[in-house]
């Protein structure tokens, strides 16, 4: 599906958070249908706020880092979205053209 993609970090930091951040992005840059490769800068609250940084900028030496770097490169948060965050969540979505949405984290995160 063409258009972008955007990734957040929700919840705790865990061990595999960055790794899961660095597997995507590489991934999606062999997709040439992915134009755009963002990232939420703390998760929903971040996206909500339009707190959105370019990743497809990263380079192969800073994705190999996040493979062992602890903590959650993007920020993290713990916001539970509810129906008044679904507007201002589709604004940013549209306005950023995102097809793909990620969102890396625990069963909280799930739910998001």
């Amino acid at each position: 599906m063409k258009g972008n993609l955007i990734i957040g970090q929700s919840g705790g930091p865990t061990a595999v958070i960055n790794c899961s951040l660095a597997g995507v992005i590489s991934e999606a840059k062999k997709h040439p249908e992915i134009k755009g490769i963002y990232g939420m800068q703390f998760g929903v609250e971040g996206l909500m706020e339009e707190k959105i940084i370019d990743l497809r900028k990263e380079s192969p030496a800073m994705l190999k880092a996040l493979l062992t770097r602890p903590g959650s490169a993007l920020g993290s948060c713990r916001h539970k979205t509810k129906e008044q965050d679904f507007e201002p969540i589709k604004k940013v979505l549209e306005k950023y053209n995102v097809r793909n949405f990620f969102l890396i984290g625990g069963n909280d995160t799930m739910d998001t």
